[in-house]
């Protein structure tokens, strides 16, 4: 992309997934102009606090149009800035706030980290740690940051190399303790002292950070003042950390921890002592004809609806769209991004008429594989070719092809690179594809993790596109890179809206 193409890229997402910029100021007449105007640059949607400026700032912050602008009378603190920055965000529906400081140490080029971040870690509080090479700082203020980093650690439990930098953006649903902010420069410490005791993630990205010479400063920083009132603040969170802050971390964990143990009893007793005897049984009985295969795909799907629609899985919510268009009756190509092992029973939901290519650890699992090779699912590692006799045969009887293109699992529920053999199979068979679009799985159940977090799980079945449609895409080859760009595309538009609300 060109700059330009990357710069309204940045302003449009920043848009979509409800992000604005927060700047409070209090006499900053020579700065705010170019802090303010440098981060329009980048966000359509900029709040200003005017904390009751007296030398000149509320003329120049009247003199720029198109932001959001707040102002009172008297001085009250950055503390009490914020929270009137942050409750007029809420107001207009806005997720999320990027707070900088109005005297110029920050860059507004580091708007887009933030913005990275935040697609990483949704629903998240990230902090800009301030990049300490090649800056004087007074000895004064390099202690009280290392002193606040040293008690923070006490009280919260978290080590962070920088908790009292104000470049910071803040999941704005996730403010805890708001209406009992504190009104001063302290109160940024006790956002994140409850956001980190009530589970809120907290993560650091590496900051530029700009220091005048000392005869230019404007700091509003009252030594004696100001750090009297973060001792006394950090003897409060100290003494709340054990009595609010621990029961609180205990709570979470044992939640976690009772979720996990629960889905796993939950799948082994169902598997192990249901489905797999069931099946065993069923199949061992009689011989396998056509009709019991077809039986056996409806238990397979009426037993996935019963975890997704009915039981649920622990800590998550299930919702799947489908396009009314689309016919599960009709062989067609399944294609779905790949992000955890919950991806499968999300599918398995949607129709009986599927089969699935799998891994071989899947084919050969000890607790259902019989039953996946028996509902004539097929391990990926046969090869495309030599799988297509098979897959011509299920086709003629009905049944739909469901292949992840990526291959495997996502670790960052990105979307990979995709794989041409989904698209071979469509071709040679002469198929629809139809996209399905799977968000949250691998957040509730990461790859390489073994506990169950929190979160929604979301399914889209889009329309199927007709082999007459795909025709006109090019080769296989160029059908591949399309189907890939389509993904990366709407899945990116999928967790724009969903992550507002993590």
């Amino acid at each position: 992309m060109t700059d330009e193409e990357t710069l309204t890229y940045i302003r449009h997402t920043l848009h979509d997934r409800a992000i604005c910029v927060l700047i409070p100021t209090y006499n900053n007449v020579g700065t705010i102009g170019a802090v303010v105007r440098a981060a329009m640059g980048y966000c359509d949607d900029v709040f200003v606090v005017d904390d009751g400026s007296d030398d000149g700032t509320s003329e120049v912050l009247t003199a720029i149009g198109g932001i959001h602008l707040i102002s009172y009378g008297r001085n009250r603190g950055k503390g009490y800035a914020l929270k009137r920055g942050f409750e007029a965000a809420l107001k207009d529906g806005f997720t999320y706030a990027i707070t900088m400081d109005g005297d110029g140490q920050h860059s507004a080029d580091d708007i887009p980290l933030f913005l990275k971040a935040n697609q990483e870690w949704p629903g998240s509080l990230i902090l800009g740690s301030r990049k300490k090479e090649n800056i004087v700082r007074s000895r004064g203020s390099s202690f009280a940051n290392n002193f606040s980093n040293f008690w923070f650690a006490v009280e919260t439990w978290h080590l962070l190399p920088d908790t009292q930098t104000g470049y910071r953006l803040y999941p704005l649903k996730k403010l805890y303790g708001l209406h009992l902010l504190t009104s001063r420069y302290e109160a940024e410490l006790e956002l994140l002292a409850l956001a980190a005791w009530h589970g809120v993630g907290i993560h650091s990205i590496p900051i530029d950070v700009y220091y005048p010479p000392k005869e230019e400063r404007v700091s509003h920083f009252r030594p004696v003042l100001d750090f009297t009132r973060i001792s006394i603040l950090n003897t409060v969170l100290c003494a709340l950390a054990g009595v609010y802050g621990l029961p609180l971390l205990i709570w979470r964990k044992g939640g976690t921890i009772l979720r996990t143990v629960g889905a796993l009893v939950f799948f082994l007793f169902f598997m192990m002592l249901i489905i797999s005897p069931s099946v065993w049984i069923y199949v061992k009985i009689g011989k396998m004809t056509e009709k019991k295969k077809w039986k056996l795909h409806l238990l397979i799907y009426h037993a996935a609806r019963a975890v997704t629609k009915g039981i649920g899985i622990p800590g998550a919510t299930f919702t799947c769209n489908i396009d009314p268009s689309v016919d599960f009756n009709k062989p067609s190509v399944i294609v779905c991004n790949h992000q955890s092992h919950l991806d499968l029973i999300s599918l398995l939901s949607l129709t009986p008429k599927v089969i699935f290519l799998t891994n071989d650890w899947v084919w050969h699992n000890p607790f259902y594989g019989f039953l996946i090779r028996h509902a004539e699912y097929y391990p990926a590692s046969q090869g495309i070719e030599n799988l297509m006799p098979q897959f011509r045969s299920l086709v003629e009887r009905g049944y739909s092809i469901a292949i992840f293109p990526e291959g495997t699992r996502s670790t960052d529920c990105k979307i990979g690179r995709f794989h041409r053999g989904a698209f071979y199979v469509a071709e040679e068979l002469g198929l629809d594809i139809i996209p399905v679009y799977l968000y949250g799985t691998g957040r509730v159940l990461r790859k390489k993790t073994y506990h169950l977090a929190k979160g929604p799980i979301y399914v889209e079945v889009d329309k199927a596109m007709t082999q007459a449609e795909l025709a006109a895409k090019g080769t296989v080859k160029d059908i591949t890179k399309y189907f890939h760009s389509l993904y990366v595309r709407r899945f990116e538009e999928i967790s724009n809206k969903i992550e507002q609300d993590v």
